[in-house]
């Protein structure tokens, strides 16, 4: 089995009916999906986390054509269950994972500009069939930023980095640039992966932003 991680911006709402309205409500965060499935009916079952306003969320929801139903439960940090009519490239991008025999790794996190950070598992013939049915369409932009052997014990907080990143933060903490006191600096690392410093530097940087956001949300 394989993984493929891409970084998926959609359009609005074309992956979900509200989410020009909740991406827009200043007192709502959209967090992570931890589910989503295409349902018999042909509605789709969500399981998402959010935070801020939950009232607001659920005023969104209830006066929404769109829900048909939907539950909530937390406090400043929440999750919804909800059931909703689909747009028309979810329900094809739903049937399409299905029919593909595609996993997608959960959770699927909100970037801060929307866009979702997605990682499947299945086959390089699957992928290749996800990636052409998506480039065709007009409503989302799919960028592949990684692919390889999918390792069940890999932590998943490790596929936010590029393959690049994770060599040069192996070998800082390798080289002991992480420990107290330090062990090595910043131009001992760049000479054990071939960069300059200012690289080495650049890298965890991005690093650091990416893994700790991730612990974060």
């Amino acid at each position: 089995m394989r993984y493929l991680t891409a970084l998926v911006e959609p359009a609005a709402d074309a992956f979900h009916p509200l989410g020009r309205e909740l991406s827009a409500e200043p007192s709502i965060r959209r967090e992570a999906i931890h589910h989503v499935e295409l349902l018999d009916d042909e509605t789709v079952l969500l399981f998402a986390e959010g935070s801020g306003d939950r009232d607001r969320y659920e005023a969104i929801m209830r006066d929404s054509e769109y829900v048909v139903d939907y539950l909530v439960s937390g406090g400043e940090r929440w999750t919804a269950v909800s059931q909703f009519e689909p747009t028309e490239l979810a329900r094809r991008t739903l049937e399409l994972q299905r029919d593909a025999e595609l996993v997608v790794e959960t959770p699927i996190r909100f970037d801060a500009d929307g866009a979702l950070r997605v990682t499947y598992l299945g086959s390089d013939a699957a992928f290749r069939e996800l990636y052409e049915a998506v480039g065709e369409e007009a409503d989302v932009a799919f960028e592949v930023l990684e692919t390889g052997p999918y390792e069940p014990d890999e932590a998943p907080l490790t596929r936010v980095l590029t393959a690049r990143q994770r060599e040069v933060l192996e070998t800082a903490v390798e080289a002991g640039y992480y420990r107290t006191p330090r062990e090595a600096t910043l131009e001992e690392v760049a000479e054990c992966v071939g960069v300059a410093p200012t690289t080495v530097g650049e890298h965890l940087r991005k690093i650091e932003e990416r893994v700790f956001g991730a612990l974060v949300r």
